[in-house]
């Protein structure tokens, strides 16, 4: 095996990593902002839990944050709770910041 090889099969295997650490940290965050949706939708206990975890679910259909942010929209409008698009994705931004720690601390 030459160097470059070597070089090569270390970089597919970080690149893996990465990515294994991405998903996690994306669904870690997921699952976070829909607990944290949950709440401000006066939702406890089971009916929460099951909340954020179709939460992670919409995440998995479509790649991208779009589907997330317009599922929770949605369903603030619907319920009259009040955040603004701003603070929605905020808190997105917030959690992915906790989720990658986690996530990383775990590895």
């Amino acid at each position: 095996m030459t160097t470059f090889d070597k070089r090569a099969e270390a970089f597919e295997g970080s690149f893996a990593i990465g990515s294994e650490q991405a998903f996690k940290a994306t669904a870690r965050r997921d699952k976070l902002l829909g607990q944290w949706a949950a709440e401000k939708l006066g939702l406890a206990g089971d009916i929460a839990e099951d909340y954020a975890n179709k939460i992670v679910q919409t995440d998995l259909k479509e790649p991208g944050d779009e589907d997330i942010f317009a599922r929770i929209s949605k369903d603030f409008a619907d319920a009259g709770v009040e955040q603004s698009e701003h603070q929605i994705r905020r808190t997105m931004d917030e959690l992915m910041v906790v989720a990658k720690k986690e996530v990383a601390e775990e590895a």
